[in-house]
């Protein structure tokens, strides 16, 4: 048994543990039993705590930070703020985003009064185990931390697990436990991957076979094969965007991703073909996706509606490797692992068909064998051209008014022509997340909520993605819309606060739920006489931009505008080339200004048109 240690404390253990493990910043919203913790990370100096309005706020904050790091952590005090913090603990369980859940609880006394006389405090529950109940249901390890000599245990255990699962873990300490001694740390918290073992290689042969099997048994008509890669999630989460990279550069096969892998690897790669999301996709990126190429190879690709798009389900002609396995049409290969099955599918590949053998441009290919169109690419140096092109300014249209459309493809231009900063796009979910979908970006610079959705996700994780090492240069820009962005528009505060220089831009589309209302009666978008939204999508007004005066200070500058026609985009993405210009020394909260029955050209899928209405 280890001793204990007279200089470390409970707290002091894990504002130690939380330090090796590279965590920079802990956010979250105090409380009395939180302060003996938050004071002793103070003394030890490794974090800084980021405080912010809400415990939701935190979470956000704290996932993005993890999904750019490898590891967040949020702190909170019991139920009042659990439950607030929940909400962002469940879509970091859903999207596999290793965070710390940090609660408080009350004092190890006051529970053993509860028990003896009934008394209850503040924040205490009739149920004991109320907070932890909650918080099992989306963790991979829950840990009540009562007993001092036990902490380092419980702490190793669960940080252990979060760093192996790739999903949170839930710490909930009593109050009058922080200051306690305990053993110092040992041996470092590291991840205990799943053993390559002897029963595993025949597995991981059988499966390379199959894929084989399947690019063979589905070639184009002059018998070539004609695969392309989806890669996913999972190649984000499992750090593998190296391997991935790898794979396709030795073999030369097209690949995609998927909405919530955008920008896992340099979307100017000479494989890459845009980002797949079933019919919400880009018409030339569904083409070469579904029609041109034979099969598909979903690399860590979570098959969920967001990276559907409208498709219920995958074919016989797809392999999805995802979750520990892997499916191969219809045959399921249990305990593959994503990271085996890389290096070993790029060997069988470049054994087969050799370096380079399926490198190809679908979209010449395609073009080539149809024949010429107007709209359609002669190759994807021009797919690629058209989309960083299509937002150029053009003063003919200058006084045009903004569309979700309009927008992207100006910024896209701006991003890939006329800015010198690195930039994080951070995406809510529904039109914003669709529109940004064929921004043209970096590694790493692109974040998004995708199978969680939960609106307002991008603002307070625009923090996270500022304050991560990782991306600490780059400027956060946020597309978030105005019903997402009135659940946490709070999150700007911490903006200000801590001087980031994030651009907010709030899709004002005349204050309603746009992708709510597409959901439940899309006809309202192909009627452009309709003038009443469903009553219950219809948002109060606000003005967003005026926001910033409220979270402006003395030292603190914010700044708002509003956006409503093409010119005036243009000269505010020029201001932000401009160093020297007041609106980069802070956030800039950006209103655009958008007609209530605009939406994104991939969401058109889901209008009905004139013909489809007329027979009902």
């Amino acid at each position: 048994m280890s001793a204990i240690d007279p200089g470390c404390t409970v707290a002091r253990y894990l504002a130690l543990r939380l330090a090796e493990l590279g965590i920079t910043h802990l956010f979250g919203v105090p409380g009395n039993h939180l302060g003996p913790f938050l004071t002793t990370l103070r003394a030890e100096g490794d974090i800084e705590w980021v405080g912010t309005p809400t415990e939701g706020g935190a979470g956000q904050a704290a996932d993005a930070y993890a999904r750019i790091h490898g590891i967040g952590a949020a702190a909170v005090t019991y139920s009042v703020g659990a439950f607030n913090l929940l909400n962002a603990c469940g879509g970091a369980y859903v999207e596999q985003v290793p965070l710390v859940a940090v609660n408080a609880s009350p004092p190890y006394e006051q529970w053993q009064n509860y028990r003896a006389v009934g008394l209850l405090t503040s924040h205490m529950s009739p149920r004991p185990e109320s907070n932890l109940d909650v918080y099992r249901q989306v963790t991979v390890d829950a840990q009540v931390i009562s007993n001092p000599g036990l902490a380092p245990g419980q702490i190793d255990a669960a940080l252990t697990a979060c760093l192996s699962e790739r999903r949170p873990v839930y710490l909930e300490v009593m109050e009058d436990l922080w200051d306690e001694p305990c053993p110092g740390p040992e041996a470092p918290i590291v991840p205990r991957e799943r053993p390559f073992s002897a029963r595993n290689q025949p597995m991981l042969d059988h499966a390379v076979h199959a894929v084989l099997g399947l690019v063979e048994e589905h070639p184009g008509p002059d018998g070539r094969p004609r695969p392309i890669v989806w890669a996913g999630e999972e190649i984000d989460r499992f750090g593998l965007g190296g391997q991935l990279t790898d794979l396709v550069e030795a073999t030369g096969v097209p690949f995609c991703t998927t909405v919530g892998a955008k920008a896992v690897v340099d979307e100017d790669l000479q494989q890459f073909h845009g980002v797949y999301n079933g019919g919400a996709s880009h018409p030339d990126v569904h083409a070469v996706f579904k029609e041109w190429a034979t099969c598909r190879i979903g690399l860590g690709a979570w098959s969920t509606s967001k990276n559907l798009g409208g498709e219920q389900c995958v074919g016989g002609d797809w392999v999805m490797a995802a979750h520990g396995g892997i499916s191969v049409g219809t045959s399921y290969f249990p305990d593959v692992q994503l990271t085996w099955l890389l290096p070993a599918l790029q060997d069988a590949l470049v054994k087969t068909y050799g370096s380079g053998g399926l490198a190809a441009d679908y979209y010449a290919e395609s073009y080539a064998h149809h024949g010429p169109r107007g709209d359609r690419p002669a190759a994807l140096e021009h797919h690629r051209a058209s989309l960083r092109a299509a937002g150029s300014a053009a003063p003919h249209g200058a006084g045009r008014r903004l569309t979700y459309d309009a927008v992207f493809d100006r910024v896209n231009h701006f991003l890939n022509h006329e800015t010198r900063e690195d930039w994080t796009v951070v995406s809510d979910a529904a039109f914003s997340l669709i529109g940004s979908m064929n921004l043209s970006l970096p590694a790493g610079g692109f974040l998004s909520q995708v199978s969680w959705l939960s609106i307002g996700w991008s603002v307070g994780a625009a923090t996270g993605a500022a304050l991560a090492p990782e991306r600490g240069a780059a400027r956060p820009m946020v597309f978030v819309g105005d019903g997402a962005f009135q659940e946490t528009c709070q999150e700007i505060s911490t903006h200000t606060r801590h001087g980031l220089r994030s651009v907010v831009f709030v899709m004002d589309n005349g204050h309603f739920y746009g992708v709510e209302q597409m959901l439940v009666h899309p006809r309202y978008y192909a009627d452009e006489d309709a003038t009443e939204a469903d009553f219950y999508n219809v948002l109060h007004p606000w003005h967003y931009d005026r926001l910033a005066d409220v979270f402006a200070g003395k030292h603190t500058p914010a700044h708002g505008v509003t956006v409503a026609h093409t010119a005036e985009l243009d000269d505010l993405l020029d201001r932000l080339t401009d160093p020297s210009d007041p609106l980069n020394a802070g956030p800039l909260l950006v209103r655009v200004h958008l007609h209530r029955h605009d939406y994104p050209r991939a969401m058109a899928y889901k209008v009905p048109t004139k013909k489809e209405q007329q027979h009902g």
